[in-house]
């Protein structure tokens, strides 16, 4: 069986692929990624060289580069990680989400639901069971405020540009499922962390500044809250609505690990102080900066449908994947 999984170099995906070619040695992956500044084939060195491992460069906005891979490998299953994901470029340049994350994902998605659901009558029955999933996330939702927490049900109100991309691309995964019974699901996840993340990120670039020295930003008074997910217990999760999850539903993940951003900073720079000490606390270079647009106060994730429907639990609580992090960033900026 070959699958499609787009995205595969970035941060989630390349975590995914890794894990997923373990668990699956029957599945051939084909990779199909833009290589923007955010993916990196340095993210797949582990497999580079497996043989049921191949790479595309490619962008999922090119319909007919998605129709010639789909042509080629008969791909009965996708996983769609791609999407341009970082709120500040958003704000800067909103025309790029629009390309990728609603264009990008009609194109997939329509290609995919022609080559299984109209083949010819003799070769229909080998895509009964194709699926196609799309990864999304709980920015789609909006804000909360202290209390609450965002369900399956809970309405969308997407607040930049990022989110709202999103949000048009979920509701285009529901649309050909409610239209055309697809078999598709949808997973919605908090705020993912590990290794392999972009430098831009949030928990990178605290420990990218505390290393060299620099101030670490904190926007507005660091109040924000997210709620923080381990990159690699977000991969079980995937897999089991991949393998497991109802078509048609959407499954929330999230970590149960609520965590305010001056939190975050101040608990990094403890296990830094720890780990690679200097002579003063790392705490001394966290500084505040002017707070973004829209910036969405806290976001917090009910995971109890995918726990109770499909088994799944994090294995990592926020302490144990932070060390688990820290460490890897430590090794990685020392080379």
């Amino acid at each position: 069986m070959n699958i499609l999984i787009t995205g595969g170099a970035g941060f989630i995906g390349s975590n995914f692929i890794v894990y997923f070619l373990q668990m699956h040695p029957k599945i051939n992956v084909v990779n199909l990624d833009k290589l923007t500044y955010a993916g990196s084939l340095n993210n797949l060195i582990e497999i580079e060289d497996n043989d049921r491992y191949t790479f595309v460069e490619g962008d999922i906005y090119n319909r007919d580069l998605i129709q010639d891979l789909f042509d080629k490998y008969n791909f009965q299953g996708v996983i769609h990680f791609a999407a341009e994901s970082h709120v500040d470029n958003s704000i800067k340049n909103p025309s790029a989400f629009i390309d990728t994350n609603i264009t990008g994902t009609f194109n997939l998605l329509d290609v995919a639901k022609n080559h299984w659901m109209e083949a010819p009558f003799e070769v229909k029955k080998e895509y009964e069971n194709s699926r196609f999933h799309h990864i999304s996330t709980d920015e789609v939702y909006g804000t909360l405020g202290e209390t609450g927490l965002f369900t399956e049900k809970t309405a969308y109100a997407p607040n930049s540009p990022y989110s709202a991309s999103k949000a048009s691309s979920d509701f285009i995964i529901r649309s050909y499922y409610h239209t055309y019974g697809m078999n598709v699901v949808t997973t919605n996840c908090s705020n993912n962390y590990g290794p392999k993340q972009h430098d831009e990120k949030l928990i990178p670039t605290i420990i990218r500044k505390a290393l060299k020295g620099e101030k670490i930003p904190i926007y507005g008074d660091g109040k924000n809250i997210r709620d923080w997910l381990y990159v690699k217990d977000h991969c079980l999760g995937i897999e089991l609505v991949y393998k497991n999850g109802k078509s048609g539903e959407t499954y929330n993940i999230g970590g149960k690990n609520e965590r305010d951003n001056l939190y975050i900073a101040n608990y990094i720079c403890e296990v830094l102080d720890k780990i690679k000490p200097k002579e003063n606390s790392y705490k001394e270079q966290i500084s505040f900066v002017n707070d973004r647009p829209g910036h969405d106060f806290r976001y917090a994730i009910d995971a109890s449908k995918i726990e109770k429907k499909l088994g799944w639990n994090a294995v990592e609580n926020f302490e144990s994947g932070i060390l688990k992090t820290v460490e890897w960033y430590v090794k990685k900026y020392s080379i």
